[in-house]
């Protein structure tokens, strides 16, 4: 008699994020984590795999066995990745099969307070005027925030000095004690010192403004006319993983995306909640692999 496969899940899921605590990755994974092992009977437990710009995170949960209990929060630095790095160990297309887009962050121009500069035309001034002295930090070479960084440089004529980080904690560290002049990092870990006046937002990246910061102009009002550039998160599994599987995750995840309590949550963080299928998924991520080939091969931003 042919054995039935044994229902998902039929142990602990492990939820990979590819940064240290404490960035946008990080929150996100532990909120839905929490609502999701409510919802499936196990624990989800979050794991922080961070290392060579959220590569590694990916590569672990590519390589895990594909049953649906290890699971990767990945984010639009993986279809840059596949352009940056000459060689990856990886198809991040074919060996991680998506299940949903959880949301979409817009990055924030932030500067230290002690930046002689209010707004995104000051800030471009004292950058002409010092080509390569002020300080941009990322969470990594090739995520996302290296490529806003890059694209600033190329459509303001500037030249700065990219400092890149394994993830969104030590970043905000190091520019909130100045260290570093500035960063384009998702809205989520920098919101309280904005609000506190602990860091000054200048300009967010997507084209339209942000719910969570209102009266902050995009780049594009500021003068750099069509910088569109955000953030989105979501989950893949290994990509051999059972469609079923997929299906009863994808299923699972968007009833949680979609329900008032974790939209609040997202509010609150200045997220704006997706909850789309696996093919939605798939489609985003080919057409931003594609459009990401041409900005990488513009800045000229390649890693060995």
């Amino acid at each position: 008699m042919a054995q039935a496969a044994p229902s998902w899940p039929s142990k602990p899921i492990s939820l990979i994020v590819p940064f240290p605590a404490g960035g946008t990755t990080d929150v996100l994974a532990r909120a839905l984590g929490l609502e999701l092992s409510k919802a499936v009977g196990q624990p989800v437990i979050v794991e922080n795999k961070p290392g060579a710009g959220a590569t590694l995170g990916a590569d672990f949960v590519a390589k895990a066995r594909p049953d649906g209990h290890t699971l990767l929060m990945g984010a639009v630095h993986h279809t840059i990745a596949t352009s940056v790095y000459k060689k990856l160990p990886y198809d991040f297309q074919k060996n991680l099969a998506p299940v949903t887009t959880v949301a979409l962050v817009p990055n924030v121009l932030v500067v230290n307070p002690n930046v002689p500069a209010r707004n995104v035309k000051e800030l471009l001034a004292l950058a002409r005027a010092e080509p390569g002295k002020l300080t941009y930090g990322s969470n990594g070479n090739g995520t996302g925030q290296h490529l806003i960084g890059a694209q600033f440089e190329g459509m303001g004529g500037v030249q700065l000095l990219h400092v890149p980080y394994k993830g969104s904690g030590p970043l905000t560290v190091d520019l909130l004690g100045g260290q570093i002049t500035m960063s384009f990092d998702t809205i989520t870990p920098v919101l309280p010192q904005i609000k506190s006046g602990k860091l000054r937002a200048l300009a967010v990246t997507t084209i339209k403004r942000s719910p969570a910061l209102p009266e902050v102009p995009t780049l594009d009002e500021a003068g750099l006319k069509g910088f569109d550039l955000g953030t989105w998160f979501g989950i893949l599994a290994p990509g051999a993983t059972p469609g079923e599987v997929v299906t009863r995750l994808n299923t699972e995840m968007v009833k949680i995306i979609n329900s008032a309590e974790f939209r609040k949550k997202m509010a609150d963080i200045g997220a704006e909640p997706i909850g789309n299928t696996p093919e939605q998924m798939a489609a985003q991520i080919k057409g931003d692999t594609e459009r990401f080939a041409k900005l990488v091969k513009d800045a000229k931003v390649i890693i060995e």
